[in-house]
């Protein structure tokens, strides 16, 4: 099987996936435990791939320059700044982990 072939098949599960539950379950109202659930569900995911990403190092999990950034950004977006000079503030504080040698 192909690389191709793979993502055409996950790509037709997944349009699957998504397309059964409301033409099984669109007439009728979702239970609000289920509606809180399904809400958290999507920063949940996020957060987990912001972590992961942030504190891989290759096939290890390492901190490094990277997380530093990672973490002053969200510092400063937690303290309110907004996302631009956030983001502009953590590559420059990755680059500058980096230059003195954090890997």
């Amino acid at each position: 099987m192909t690389v191709w072939t793979t993502v055409a098949l996950v790509a037709l599960v997944t349009f699957a996936i998504k397309g059964g539950g409301p033409a099984l379950f669109g007439r009728r109202a979702l239970p609000p435990a289920f509606t809180g659930v399904v809400v958290l569900l999507a920063p949940a995911l996020l957060a987990a791939l912001v972590v992961t990403s942030a504190v891989a190092n290759g096939p290890r999990l390492q901190p490094g320059a990277d997380t530093g950034g990672v973490a002053v950004a969200g510092l400063l977006l937690w303290r309110g700044l907004s996302v631009l000079p956030a983001v502009l503030v953590a590559a420059a504080v990755t680059a500058g982990l980096r230059w003195a040698g954090l890997p």
